[in-house]
């Protein structure tokens, strides 16, 4: 498909950033901690999740500073289930590639692989033991941080979110492993029995709920208490959903993922981009419809932790060497979903790749393949796109051409040019 003509585009997508995330951070937790009655001298711990998420470290921050300026002790707990490995060291390193420090955040920031049980949950989903961080469950008051999006494997009124961070990610490793054998389809349920365990008996006074737009900018940094939590979480994932990003058409013969990776979805490609799920007793989306996929790379930051990579047909010798396999298959085979850390088709560049995905697709014409070049499933702003797919692209939005290209352009070493 080397001969494929490409445009790039840039897509006018619905920008809703806020100004200045970090003060509405720290109004946000101030008002909730005044709500509260959080005393002066509470040692108050928010949750540190493994996500890439845009301006996290200053919302940390705000949030760190109203609890100080309330004359709190805030502290940081590592909230992520088993990625980094669930080691200590692993969760640190997984933090520090996002920024998230003591230094950056202004307070401490505990890493471990440390839990307690809580006891069981009760009705509907009686019986399943509930784990939380040990140190945060001796806090005087927890506040959840997360970002609240359409999940990656299920479905329902809440999947990624502030429940699914006290649930999954504060019950690390051993929870994590806990709530995934109940399997996917059983997650909304399990999510909504657990952090309502939790939050009877970890003094959890609300969180943050955080809204990215499609540019990867903060639309939303909302506090919502502990009683409304499970309400306001859903309202905002309606935002999320409406906010999402997603392919300018929904058929394509060929998508080229130039870098996958945690920092741009839990499963290094987000699933309600390219229409794959490929998790056992899960049915497939109806869209997009994508014939091919392939990813080229595996971002740095993801400390080899390539789940993810299972969902594309191609793939490179240069992203399989920097694969992890103890950190992928820890986090897949937690996650219950194996398929996800299968190694596709390898091919020594990117330009074998290409190749490999035409030789498989036949097209009489290679002018007529739709084709899709994107930088990864969260920036979807701008992309490469062939003729095909720009015209059906420019019928349903505004779409303006930067670029026009009459092939695939790769330098010396088979790489594809930026």
């Amino acid at each position: 498909m080397k001969e494929v003509p490409l445009n790039r585009i840039r897509r006018r997508l619905p920008s809703a950033a806020l100004p200045d995330p970090q003060e509405r951070a720290r109004a946000e937790t101030a008002a909730l901690l005044e709500r509260c009655a959080v005393p002066a001298g509470a040692r108050v711990a928010f949750t540190a999740g493994s996500r890439g998420i845009g301006g996290i470290t200053a919302v940390l921050r705000g949030a760190v500073r109203a609890a100080a300026d309330r004359g709190c002790r805030p502290f940081l707990f590592s909230a992520m289930g088993s990625h980094g490995g669930g080691t200590a060291e692993g969760q640190r390193d997984v933090l520090t590639s996002l920024g998230i420090t003591e230094e950056a955040v202004g307070a401490p920031l505990s890493c471990s692989d440390r839990v307690v049980r809580l006891g069981e949950t009760g009705d509907p989903l009686p019986g399943l033991p509930v784990y939380f961080a040990a140190e945060a469950a001796e806090a005087d008051a927890v506040v959840a941080v997360n970002r609240i999006k359409p999940h990656t494997s299920f479905h329902g009124p809440h999947e990624s979110g502030l429940l699914k961070m006290l649930s999954v990610g504060s019950g690390r490793a051993r929870g994590a492993a806990m709530v995934h054998r109940l399997g996917w389809a059983r997650m909304v349920e399990a999510i909504g029995a657990i952090s309502s365990a939790v939050l009877e008996r970890v003094p959890v006074v609300g969180g943050l709920g955080l809204v990215q737009d499609p540019y990867e900018g903060l639309a939303a940094v909302e506090a919502l208490g502990a009683a409304d939590m499970a309400e306001g979480e859903a309202r905002l994932l309606d935002t999320a959903r409406r906010l999402l990003p997603r392919l300018p058409v929904d058929d394509l013969d060929a998508l080229v993922v130039r870098e996958m990776g945690k920092a741009y979805s839990g499963c290094g490609m987000d699933t309600n981009v390219i229409g794959r799920l490929r998790l056992e007793g899960m049915a497939e989306p109806q869209s997009p419809r994508i014939r091919c996929l392939a990813v080229l790379d595996l971002a740095e930051g993801s400390h080899g932790n390539a789940t993810g990579m299972g969902l594309a047909d191609f793939t490179t010798e240069r992203l399989a060497r920097a694969v992890d396999r103890q950190s992928t298959y820890l986090n897949c085979l937690t996650s219950g979903g194996p398929q996800r850390a299968a190694q596709p088709m390898t091919f020594p560049d990117d330009a074998a790749v290409l190749k490999a995905m035409g030789d498989m697709l036949r097209p009489e014409r290679e002018a007529d393949v739709r084709l899709a070049v994107i930088d990864n499933t969260l920036a979807l702003d701008e992309m490469w796109v062939s003729d095909p797919v720009l015209a059906e692209a420019a019928e349903t939005e505004e779409v303006e051409v930067i670029e026009r290209s009459p092939r695939l352009r790769f330098d010396d070493g088979g790489r594809l040019l930026p």
